[in-house]
Formats: structure tokens, sequence, C-alpha cells
């Protein structure tokens, strides 16, 4: 189990994420169009770096649903490897089963 203090941490950087992440598309989007002229790409260049550093979506940990585990995360099950086979084990997960050969 993740210390309940950096589980908060994550939370609360999706959420400042989700606050900004309209009005980044947009300056990142200026910033990427060949025709911007310098003046307002250097503009929106400032603009972008005055925003929260937790307002990047890279900030934001991918994390266990079930107990907050950073490592070992699986996309596709949004449980950690540890979780994963616990519940394959149990049954809960359908469709997946343990592999032998």
């Amino acid at each position: 189990m993740a210390k309940t203090s950096k589980i908060v941490k994550n939370e609360r950087r999706k959420a400042i994420v989700a606050k900004h992440a309209q009005r980044r598309a947009e300056l990142k989007a200026v910033i990427a169009r060949p025709t911007t002229p310098e003046d307002e790409r250097a503009a929106a260049v400032r603009e972008l770096n005055r925003q929260p550093r937790d307002a990047s979506a890279t900030r934001v940990r991918n994390r266990d649903a079930a107990d907050g585990r950073p490592r070992g995360y699986l996309r596709k099950f949004g449980v950690s490897r540890v979780k994963l086979r616990d519940l394959a084990h149990a049954g809960y997960l359908p469709g997946v089963h343990k592999s032998s050969w």
C-alpha cells in the first residue's frame, strides 16, 4: 500500500492537469504552427512556462486503483502486476487465466 500522501498528491496533480489542459493545447498549437510570427511564438512559450509545473500531463503517475502501488502498473486493467495476479487467481477477471506450457 502506497503512502496516502502520495496518492492524494497524484490526485491533486490530475485535477491541475485537467484544469490547464485546454489552454496548454492551444499554446502548444501556436508554438508548433509554422506560420506563427516569432513574437507571438515567444509570448506563447513564456505563457506556457508561467503555468504550474504540475499542469503537465507527464507529472501524473499511473497508480494501482486498489492500493496505489506506483510500479508494475498495467494500463489495460488499471492495476499493478501484483493485484492483477490476485484478481486473476480469484476469478474476478473474465477471460484471464493462468498460462501453462
